[in-house]
């Protein structure tokens, strides 16, 4: 498939115990990382190797299976989802394929070993590892067995745990084919089990299609917020569904508490309004989040508008000033300090954002001459 290959595992007939005792006879360093999974992993210059002890399957329950140590490689190829990943390459360099995945992988079709619905019911996290595969690996249209039995399985998505759906939903919505994949899993009724909430299919197409653009795109949750935020409430049940880390939530909240904000500058506030609005939000959330709602805001008709302000984004300066600089001015210290120096930023923002020293000298000379009242300040043309 021309991809650079990140990771190589190994399978072998030799019980954990014994995988250990042998690596460290020929020096390499061994981590239990899984043994109960029959799992080690073995350091060598620095690289990881894992090493697993082929299993069958004894029973399943749709979330995890209960498995025994075997030595039929047939067996163990047997338990994997695709018939892709049960190809195998011995010591002598010879490719094993037991289920035609050879064939599927150069044809660039993902499909499931034998019976669809019997490897879903095993394991139905494989619903979304259906979807994140095709979309980083196949062209054309989904398998339709394959497509056929997960939308009749699609309820067992509610047994999964958030950490489970979490995991595959980032490296799904990060793939390559993530747009055109995300359009066949809204019409197969998906996204409401995934999300707990309405998708934004058509804005995701469009947000991911301005990565050139926009490089921010490419972060998990920057396609999360176009897939699935327009509100910070949306955030917030996110962060409660998928277990967000609290990085990962602040994030995502930033980005809605900007969506919010653009929302009316972009669709009844004037070209200097917006940009405004956007040197406001820039200060509060950071340029990146701006960026990454302008991209989930456009293209489109508007997308010159967005380009524009996007740099206006990225030129936006820290604001200068700070309390202290009206204590200078005469201001009394008290509660009076802070509502005057947000009063300052308004000022400031409607100005252009100006960095000389005259332009902030006469800012702070208004905020002592207006320090009672609403202060509005003369009218600018300079954003």
């Amino acid at each position: 498939m021309g991809l650079p290959v990140s990771e190589v595992d190994l399978a072998s007939t030799a019980l954990p115990n014994e995988v250990t005792r042998r690596a460290a006879h020929a020096g390499f360093k061994a981590v239990p990382t899984g043994i109960e999974h029959g799992t080690v992993t073995l350091v060598l210059r620095g690289r990881p190797f894992e090493v697993t002890t082929l299993r069958e399957d004894i029973e399943t329950d749709g979330r995890r299976a209960v498995v025994r140590f075997g030595r039929s490689f047939t067996a163990d190829a047997l338990r994997r989802d695709f018939t892709m990943n049960a190809l195998s390459l011995d010591r002598q360099g010879r490719v094993h394929d037991p289920f035609g995945g050879l064939g599927d992988l150069e044809a660039r079709r993902v499909r499931f070993i034998g019976d669809a619905k019997t490897r879903i019911k095993e394991d139905f996290l494989r619903i979304l590892r259906f979807f994140r595969f095709h979309a980083s690996y196949a062209t054309g249209s989904l398998d339709a067995d394959g497509l056929a039995a997960a939308i009749s399985l699609r309820e067992g998505l509610r047994l999964l745990s958030a950490e489970r759906i979490r995991n595959e939903l980032f490296k799904l919505i990060r793939a390559p084919g993530a747009a055109a994949t995300a359009e066949q899993m809204l019409a197969g009724g998906f996204w409401p089990l995934i999300l707990g909430g309405v998708p934004h299919v058509s804005r995701f197409k469009s947000a991911v299609g301005a990565q050139a653009s926009f490089p921010e795109m490419a972060e998990a949750m920057a396609r999360l917020a176009a897939l699935a935020v327009r509100t910070k409430e949306d955030a917030m049940r996110l962060r409660q569904r998928l277990r967000l880390s609290n990085v990962e939530a602040t994030s995502l909240t930033a980005i809605a508490s900007v969506l919010e904000g653009l929302h009316g500058a972009l669709s009844q506030g004037g070209h200097g309004q917006a940009k405004w609005e956007v040197a406001r939000l820039v200060l509060d959330h950071g340029a990146k989040s701006v960026r990454i709602a302008l991209a989930t805001e456009g293209p489109g008709p508007g997308s010159n508008r967005i380009a524009e302000l996007s740099r206006f984004a990225d030129a936006t300066p820290s604001f200068p000033l700070s309390g202290a600089d009206l204590l200078k001015r005469g201001i009394p210290a008290g509660p009076e300090v802070g509502r005057l120096l947000a009063l300052v930023r308004e000022d400031w923002i409607r100005q252009g954002c100006p960095l000389e020293k005259s332009a902030l000298s006469s800012i702070l000379d208004r905020a002592r001459e207006q320090k009672t009242g609403r202060m509005t300040g003369p009218p600018s043309t300079a954003i």
